[in-house]
């Protein structure tokens, strides 16, 4: 059996509330039915429904006066309130039924192998299923470039220099080691020393230069006494390793990407074995570009992911 106010609670329409709402705040009926697009009766008969409803005048009414009632005042108050929270309701809802529908285009290095991105991009997906990706291949100044140019949502690359418009986290640490293909002489040979890759040709990356994001690497090449001239560079890792592989010359090779490859024989790790160059990827975007709901999602999520995961476990040997 239900009370007198859970009856009235069940029976009430809450656009006479509206209705309500508005009569209180135009002063008038004829004014309200403007505002509501109604007929002035029609107003009127809504009125009387409600005060029917709640069995009290709401509003004291006579040629040349129209004022609320006690009761009224009180009405008005709380219908405020409740009118508020369904259209808060109503935003809610469409923000939860709207699929995320956009697009996130990434910059980059073509050397990036991180279990933490690919998690990233799994839940994303998973999340967004509507939502499209397009991952373009870059050399990581050129990666740099896009985003500042505001061609890309956000870059996954090497820094060398940090511009102070572009906000930066560490993704991951890699080391690099040396490597030489099946069809050159030192392939396969145990305990080389670094000084007999003293005149060898190389082969490496577009940054491997002494000014640019893999000096390191530039430097362990130079230790070995490499020949300056690099007889072929790509800034692709897939095209540096094809190279190798060839046996066009010796090159640098993150450790972790190509630890199959030596496992299956394709590749031989020549010296220097101890203290491998340490290259840091980041994840650079723009805070003052304006991205779609898709690109937010995807850099937030990549973003806690990495604060969520010790930095420990994010240094890849």
């Amino acid at each position: 059996m239900l009370s007198p106010l859970e009856k009235l609670a069940r029976d009430l329409d809450w656009n006479l509330l509206r209705t309500f709402v508005v009569i209180a705040d135009a002063g008038s009926i004829t004014r309200a039915a403007e505002v509501l697009g109604l007929q002035q009766p029609s107003v009127s008969t809504a009125l009387k429904r409600l005060e029917a409803h709640l069995d009290r005048k709401l509003i004291d009414r006579k040629p040349g006066h129209f004022q609320l009632t006690e009761a009224g005042r009180l009405l008005y108050d709380e219908a405020v309130d409740i009118n508020g929270a369904i259209l808060r309701i109503g935003t809610a809802i469409r923000k939860v039924q709207e699929e995320v529908q956009g697009h996130v285009n990434i910059a980059i290095a073509s050397h990036v192998v991180c279990p933490l991105l690919n998690e990233a991009l799994r839940d994303f997906h998973a999340r967004h299923p509507a939502a499209t990706l397009s991952i373009e291949v870059s050399a990581s100044r050129d990666a740099i470039e896009k985003l500042l140019s505001r061609r890309v949502s956000f870059a996954i690359c090497l820094v060398k220099d940090r511009n102070p418009r572009l906000e930066y986290r560490r993704l991951f640490r890699e080391f690099f080691g040396l490597f030489c293909g099946p069809s050159h002489p030192l392939f396969g040979r145990q305990g080389l020393a670094t000084t007999e890759l003293a005149g060898q040709a190389s082969v490496s990356f577009v940054t491997d230069q002494m000014n640019d994001a893999l000096r390191p690497v530039t430097l362990m090449r130079a230790m070995a006494g490499l020949e300056d001239r690099v007889v072929g560079s790509s800034a692709n890792l897939e095209e540096v390793r094809r190279m190798i592989v060839a046996g066009l010359g010796i090159g640098p090779l993150p450790l972790h990407v190509v630890r199959e490859d030596v496992a299956r024989g394709q590749l031989w790790r020549l010296p220097p074995y101890d203290d491998p160059p340490a290259i840091d990827v980041h994840v650079v975007w723009n805070a003052r570009a304006r991205m779609n709901r898709a690109e937010t999602s995807l850099l937030t999520g990549l973003l806690e992911k990495i604060d969520q995961t010790p930095e420990s476990d994010r240094i890849y040997f």
